[in-house]
């Protein structure tokens, strides 16, 4: 049989993006204000949401998981920082689940979790579980929620 694929967004969902940029210097703050995603090294620095470990390892049992993310052009270290990311978090068996795109709507899949419309989110082909404060799921426990309610 089958599994339904499963694709989640790192930053803002896997991966607490706004924590670590707040926690970084004012003076780097104030420089990479409007270009948070270019701060050096940033990627390494985030910790993971709560929930999202536990949630990316009990869909991953059901479903067939990949990390679909985008990486900036301007920060070369965000790509291989997001693969270190992966292996430290999920482990080895989730670095080859690692898609970098800028365009999530070219992947086929079932689902989409993704706290943004940009890159492709909103054009997703298949469900778009908007992701954040500002979406219908605002966190993992609505995720695992949903999914639990979910016939295959």
């Amino acid at each position: 049989m089958n599994k339904k694929i499963i694709y989640i967004d790192m930053d803002g969902v896997l991966a607490d993006f706004i924590k670590a940029f707040n926690n970084e210097p004012d003076d780097v703050r104030i420089k990479y204000k409007e270009n948070k995603d270019d701060v050096p090294g940033m990627f390494m620095k985030m910790n993971p949401m709560p929930g999202a470990i536990e949630g990316f390892n009990l869909l991953s049992k059901r479903f067939d998981v990949f990390i679909l993310s985008s990486a900036p052009w301007n920060n070369p270290s965000a790509w291989s920082d997001k693969l270190e990311w992966v292996k430290k978090f999920l482990g080895e068996k989730a670095t080859k689940k690692l898609i970098l795109s800028h365009r999530k709507d070219l992947n086929i899949g079932d689902y989409l979790i993704d706290d943004r419309w940009q890159n492709g989110a909103g054009d997703f082909k298949g469900k778009w579980l908007h992701f954040g404060e500002t979406g219908k799921y605002k966190n993992w426990n609505d995720i695992m929620e949903y999914f639990n309610n979910i016939d295959l």
